[in-house]
């Protein structure tokens, strides 16, 4: 039990606390991300955070989740959905069931280089999905230039054409787009949550999975695969999406600050993510990773048909329209 001079002393520090806060009421936005603390994205959000605090003089303030703390991405989805006041950093694959053209996002080997991911997020097409996924979903793109790396085959047996992928089971969103992406690839796609892989590869309820330099450093899955081929399936871009309830009632200027910061920091982010790749495959390989160059045409050739599976032929033309392609 505390004295009564523990007390008064606990009092006055709450007071001064109190004290400290801002006279003018401050919004709070959470901000939901699967990946750890160490990749380039996570400092991206923590740039974001520092910049639209700044900014905004204390009275719009971010804080970031790691890890998936607050729930798995389609679950912050839901919240923000119903209002909430979370963000969360995802990939268009896991949009597409509320506004299908976003899953081309997560189509095989859709863009070149970030250059295109730019000009994509800035074209009236994009434009357009951002609009319908307002009024279909009441969610709202604060921005889609998050770039976080190429995504790569993670197995522990040798990968060279699509055929040896055959039988083997590998860890993927469970997006449709991520799903017919794998398929074609010749595995046996299974859908999990991120936060699950490790002990999955471990207990070898999957064979393998695929992702980013980034993450697969970050989640140490060094320590459960053996070799990384560069198959560079997937150019995986996301982006910070919000609740429109909870966009619309901020004053404009906040809208402003917040949007323009999140893709400020989404290019940075992209920008120091393609910096560090030669330095995650060092820091890879110093832990034992075999990582292969292949040649991805076969792969190129397996995965064409997935945009037709889809029902995105003609988007696909649309999108290299917009690309100058």
């Amino acid at each position: 039990m505390m004295s009564v001079k523990q007390v008064l002393s606990f009092a006055a520090a709450v007071a001064f606390a109190a004290a400290a806060l801002p006279a003018a009421a401050q919004t709070v936005l959470n901000v939901n991300t699967a990946l750890t603390t160490d990749d380039p994205m996570y400092a991206g959000l923590e740039r974001m955070k520092a910049n639209v605090e700044q900014r905004s003089a204390g009275k719009l303030q971010i804080r970031i989740f790691p890890g998936s703390q607050l729930g798995k991405d389609e679950d912050v989805l839901e919240q923000a959905r119903a209002g909430a006041n979370v963000a969360v950093l995802v990939d268009g694959g896991r949009l597409a069931p509320f506004v299908k053209e976003f899953g081309i996002m997560g189509a095989p080997y859709l863009v070149d280089n970030f250059e295109q991911v730019l000009r994509l997020q800035q074209s009236a097409l994009f434009k357009g999905w951002v609009d319908k996924l307002r009024s279909a979903a009441n969610l709202q793109v604060l921005s889609f230039d998050w770039f976080q790396g190429h995504r790569h085959m993670l197995t522990n047996t040798p990968v060279k054409v699509p055929a040896d992928l055959k039988g083997v089971r590998v860890r993927t969103p469970g997006a449709p787009v991520w799903l017919e992406t794998v398929r074609a690839m010749g595995a046996t796609p299974t859908g999990m949550p991120w936060s699950e892989v490790y002990s999955a590869l471990q207990t070898k309820v999957i064979d393998g999975a695929e992702a980013q330099h980034p993450a697969v450093y970050g989640a140490r899955l060094y320590e459960v695969v053996k070799i990384i081929t560069k198959t560079e399936h997937i150019y995986l871009i996301t982006g910070i999406v919000t609740s429109r309830a909870w966009f619309d009632k901020l004053p404009a200027d906040q809208q402003k600050i917040l949007s323009e910061e999140s893709f400020a920091a989404g290019r940075w982010a992209s920008e120091a993510t393609i910096a560090s790749l030669a330095d995650y495959e060092k820091k890879l390989r110093e832990k034992g990773v075999t990582i292969v160059e292949i040649d991805k045409t076969p792969f190129k050739a397996a995965t064409a048909g997935v945009y037709q599976t889809l029902g995105y032929s003609d988007l696909r033309k649309d999108v290299d329209k917009a690309l100058g392609k």
